[in-house]
């Protein structure tokens, strides 16, 4: 579905990526690791059209959306969902989901997908009509993900949706991801809960100073020696 080739980009004149590869097949999990700096929101970035790429390739589809706006790609079915400090504040729950179906032209639509979010996110329902600076860190994380669903998308990029979230909302956030995914979405994420991302995702990449170092089955990368050293303490997970 997603297919990136040779992608080079960066910051002004700081390079970050260095020609990094990477696919997300139809209805995946598929986890993007590594630490920080080293070039995975910047992969985001430049798909979702936040950051021009400066050489590559990148086709969602079947269509190359190298360096188009942001709405366009939007339209075409890919999100990015941004960490969940990144809503507008005075406004309310509700109100921040709907801009997030500003591509749609179907009031049923909306109105369904609305229904969609709240079911994936009850405390969302419970909190419609609150103001989003109101909300917890765990539920702005669902705010923002929900934002995202509300596009009707056909891929979610997810970048890091555990941060700062104490651990059973981490564990609430995950079983929605892979609810969405078993509905039929495709779902990128970004993640440095490394032993999460790799138990819930079927494929994963490991970016080391802007290139793919590593890549594979997530149930085979994390007994990987260099994912298990680096990200993993240094011990097996229990899976």
């Amino acid at each position: 579905m997603l297919k990136i080739d040779n992608l080079v980009s960066g910051y002004g004149s700081v390079q970050i990526l260095y020609g990094a590869n990477m696919k997300v097949e139809k209805q995946s999990i598929v986890a993007l690791l590594g630490g920080n700096g080293t070039g995975k929101s910047t992969i985001l970035k430049a798909c979702s059209g936040l950051l021009r790429s400066w050489e590559g390739t990148i086709n969602f589809n079947g269509e190359n959306i190298h360096n188009l706006p942001p709405h366009e790609i939007v339209k075409k079915g890919l999100v990015q969902v941004t960490q969940g400090k990144d809503v507008f504040p005075a406004m309310s729950v509700t109100e921040n989901l709907r801009l997030g179906a500003f591509v749609l032209n179907s009031k049923k639509e909306l109105k369904d997908n609305l229904e969609k979010v709240f079911d994936y996110f009850p405390r969302l329902n419970e909190r419609k009509n609150q103001l989003a600076a109101t909300l917890s860190g765990g539920e702005l994380q669902m705010l923002c993900i929900g934002r995202g669903l509300m596009s009707s998308p056909k891929m979610i990029m997810l970048d890091e949706p555990s941060a700062a979230l104490a651990p059973q909302i981490v564990l609430d956030i995950f079983k929605n991801i892979n609810r969405i995914r078993k509905d039929g979405l495709t779902v990128l994420v970004v993640e440095q809960n490394v032993r999460m991302a790799l138990l819930l995702s079927d494929y994963g990449y490991v970016i080391k100073d802007g290139i793919i170092n590593v890549e594979g089955e997530s149930k085979k990368l994390i007994y990987d020696d260099t994912v298990k050293d680096s990200y993993l303490g240094g011990t097996k997970a229990n899976v």
